[in-house]
């Protein structure tokens, strides 16, 4: 038991130290994209650092202890998701509908966000927190078509226990589909990476702070150590989102291709979810934040059920022909 605490905390740490690594990757890829230079990779590190020894201001007309609270919840609810996650290896946990779990504790993040922007009794972070609420309406509905998908392709083909997420990524989706099926998929894949600046609060998504229209939104009235622990639970979820999306439809290991084994098959299999998981970056985050441009908040739910949603529902119904046929 204590072993598993102690593989816990260390999965925790990595998942921090990745996250911040990535997101300062992200902004040279963005930088350079844009003609830039952009900040050093390590800039992360540095603004969680100065925002840890700055003092936490809670606002005088706020509800103080949830004000305080939702940081905290933020963070917790993104590390429970670890566990359960694929990371280069098999989860730490399993369940028979981890899968399902995830998607759950995916949701806590933005409730403890629009839940601290209600309590700052900050007008502007009030009308953060209901944009988040309008934003949350909007990529759920293509993540949970994504996860159905994947489960009914599983069942059709006499998996069972088709909700872990261990399950899923030990039986590719790509191998059980026809071609039909697999036309599905790359529909469901790329509605799913749709989601993923949905997810993280990203452009063109990002209207909940939105700073040159709600001057930072949601986070206005959030400060020192509040701040920062909103900061890593960004950070964290960056890994377990773009994890998720890996295990999902990108499970592959590169071991077998070298006929490696033993620690060396860990370490390569490893190295090759870091690098599946700097594409998922890239693509999910910098590309759509750069060749895109913030939308109105009135275009966020319809672009949503207009694009993604049909997406996936045309996806979906290509797998149920493809197991039918």
């Amino acid at each position: 038991m204590m072993f598993k605490v102690l593989l816990v905390v260390v999965i925790s740490l990595f998942a921090i130290v990745m996250g911040l690594l990535y997101k300062g990757i992200d902004r040279i890829f963005t930088a350079r994209m844009q003609s830039r230079v952009g900040p050093p990779v390590i800039q992360p590190f540095r603004d969680v650092r100065k925002l840890l020894v700055k003092e936490s201001i809670v606002p005088e007309n706020a509800v103080k202890w949830l004000f305080n609270l939702m940081p905290v919840l933020a963070l917790i609810s993104v590390i429970m998701i670890l566990p359960y996650v694929p990371m280069g290896m098999a989860p730490l946990l399993e369940t028979h509908g981890d899968l399902i779990l995830v998607l759950y504790l995916l949701i806590f993040p933005s409730l403890a966000l629009m839940i601290g922007g209600f309590a700052s009794s900050s007008p502007y972070a009030a009308v953060g927190g209901q944009r988040e609420m309008v934003k949350m309406m909007g990529y759920e509905f293509p993540l949970v078509m994504a996860a159905i998908s994947v489960a009914w392709l599983l069942r059709s083909s006499g998996i069972s226990n088709v909700f872990s997420l261990a399950v899923i990524s030990g039986n590719p989706v790509w191998a059980l589909a026809g071609p039909i099926g697999c036309a599905g998929l790359i529909m469901i894949f790329l509605s799913m990476l749709s989601v993923i600046p949905g997810e993280l609060g990203r452009a063109p998504f990002d209207v909940s702070e939105a700073d040159s229209e709600i001057a930072g939104g949601i986070l206005l009235e959030y400060s020192g150590r509040n701040l920062a622990l909103f900061y890593l639970a960004d950070a964290v979820k960056t890994i377990a989102v773009a994890s998720v999306v890996i295990a999902l439809f990108l499970p592959y290991g590169i071991s077998g291709f070298f006929g490696l084994s033993g620690m060396a098959a860990l370490a390569a299999d490893f190295i090759f979810y870091l690098a599946k998981l700097l594409c998922i970056v890239f693509i999910g985050l910098s590309f759509i934040g750069v060749v895109s441009g913030r939308l109105r908040i009135s275009q966020v739910v319809p672009v949503y059920w207009k694009y993604p949603v049909m997406v996936s529902l045309t996806g979906l119904l290509l797998i149920a022909v493809d197991t039918v046929l």
